[in-house]
């Protein structure tokens, strides 16, 4: 529901954030909100064309942080459990995509969802991706994109995946550092919840491991699922004894 509105206790939670924090962050105007008859309130819509970019910038201690925070409203999964398992296998996954041009990427990547047979409107999942990238590049640092729309919306699939495409040459996509893009993720996720931890998890692998280097080492479909599951095992190790040995 585009225009469902939010109090900040709401927000806390869905932000995985405590609401003296979403409360500074108003403060500061750092978030979008409005006031109605002396009551802030927040569009969900607005909401989370803010958050999935701030998700994207996060790094170092802040990302483990908020990785750790938004898999506590997570019930299903534990902190040393994979997702990607659940979420992805090797069909869902294409090494050598032709296109050339941010438009065919999303074209192409959008097709490769549709074989999934898990999206019930695959013109509606381009339009939303489209028009999430329209805000801002989900390029990352490093040659990663994480493709995602504006807001996820239950009724276009039929259960969380995600579809990995690896281009035969780079192309430009509006990545922070100037640098081109070959590795796209297209994260479809109907729960909401789930949606800020995968944003988190797979930055997690990007910062923790050389999980890109081994998906562009890969020479195969297989290959690629089996070092995406081998290095996110490796991140979540390395963060399970990080935060055992935070005092």
């Amino acid at each position: 529901m585009p225009h469902r509105t939010l109090g900040i206790d709401e927000v806390a939670q869905y932000l995985h954030l405590n609401p003296i924090e979403v409360e500074r962050l108003v403060k500061d105007q750092d978030i979008p909100f409005e006031r109605r008859g002396g009551r802030v309130v927040f569009r969900k819509i607005d909401l989370d064309a803010w958050a999935s970019p701030r998700v994207l910038s996060l790094g170092g201690r802040r990302l483990a942080d908020f990785h750790q925070k938004s898999l506590g409203h997570v019930p299903t999964l534990t902190s040393e459990e994979g997702i990607f398992p659940s979420i992805l296998k090797p069909e869902f996954i294409n090494p050598s995509l032709a296109a050339k041009t941010k438009a065919s990427v999303l074209r192409e990547m959008t097709a490769l969802a549709n074989r999934t047979g898990l999206v019930c409107d695959h013109s509606a999942l381009l339009a939303g991706l489209e028009a999430r990238e329209k805000l801002c590049s989900t390029g990352l640092p490093g040659g990663l994109a994480l493709l995602h729309m504006r807001e996820p919306e239950a009724y276009l699939f039929e259960s969380m995946f995600v579809a990995v495409g690896r281009t035969v040459q780079e192309i430009p996509f509006g990545a922070p550092d100037g640098r081109p893009t070959d590795l796209f993720f297209l994260i479809a996720c109907p729960d909401p919840s789930y949606h800020l931890h995968v944003l988190a998890r797979i930055c997690l692998l990007a910062e923790t491991t050389d999980f890109m280097a081994g998906l562009r080492g890969a020479p195969d479909a297989q290959q690629m699922y089996d070092c995406l599951l081998a290095a996110e095992t490796s991140a979540l190790n390395k963060s399970f004894v990080s935060s055992r040995c935070v005092k």
